[in-house]
């Protein structure tokens, strides 16, 4: 990953996590790292600037709930 000031991890409990990853990994930048279990996904990122990061966040958290929406009841 790019070493940045502003970093953050998130992690999405996912009744079949590997499917919203996969779902997400189009979106996948090179500040992004995913990893996922059966019933997690987990996803670090980091931004050199703060608002960057808010930015990034926003994005993949509303692409993750689209992602879940779609995926039905695979998701919590």
């Amino acid at each position: 990953m790019v070493n940045s000031r502003y970093q953050g991890i998130i992690t999405i409990a996912c009744k079949n996590a590997p499917v919203i990853e996969r779902t997400l990994a189009p979106d996948n930048l090179s500040n992004m790292l995913m990893h996922s279990t059966d019933t997690s996904l987990t996803i670090e990122v980091s931004a050199p600037r703060l608002g960057t990061l808010i930015n990034t966040v926003d994005d993949l958290l509303m692409n993750a709930k689209i992602a879940c929406d779609m995926a039905g009841d695979l998701c919590c």
